[in-house]
């Protein structure tokens, strides 16, 4: 009895060690622009900053002073690294072209199927007229 509850143990610990699903890999971002910078390159309130992250890093204006950064690598199967974009028209949606998914720019929730998982966010503070991108 002693050896077949130790043979259920053992099983039970390697199975809940699978792989998760739709996991964004951590990569080094180390990323910032001035605040003037930003509101001359980013086009309605979105800069696109590519090398960055998996699929490249999306810095987004939530208001005046209140900005979020997430990696545009869709979590709908992620080791395809597609980079999800916004939408036109200032719906505050990032469209995941590979699959249909959409996220929330807000907070990168999932806002239609197939997505489940929210976009991977990072650190973003503002030191004086600096945005700072980290992990």
């Amino acid at each position: 009895m002693k050896k077949l509850a130790t043979i259920a143990i053992v099983f039970l610990l390697f199975a809940s060690c699978g792989k998760e699903e739709n996991y964004i890999p951590d990569y080094p971002v180390n990323y910032s622009i001035t605040l003037a910078e930003f509101s001359i390159r980013a086009t309605n309130g979105i800069l696109l900053v590519p090398n960055q992250g998996v699929a490249g890093l999306m810095i987004v204006r939530i208001s005046t002073n209140d900005y979020v950064a997430f990696d545009r690598c869709s979590t709908v199967n992620p080791e395809k690294a597609c980079a999800v974009t916004p939408e036109d028209g200032g719906v505050f949606l990032a469209l995941d072209p590979c699959s249909g998914g959409k996220f929330s720019l807000l907070d990168g929730s999932p806002q239609k199927a197939p997505a489940k998982r929210a976009l991977k966010r990072y650190a973003l503070n503002i030191a004086g007229q600096q945005i700072l991108v980290r992990n």
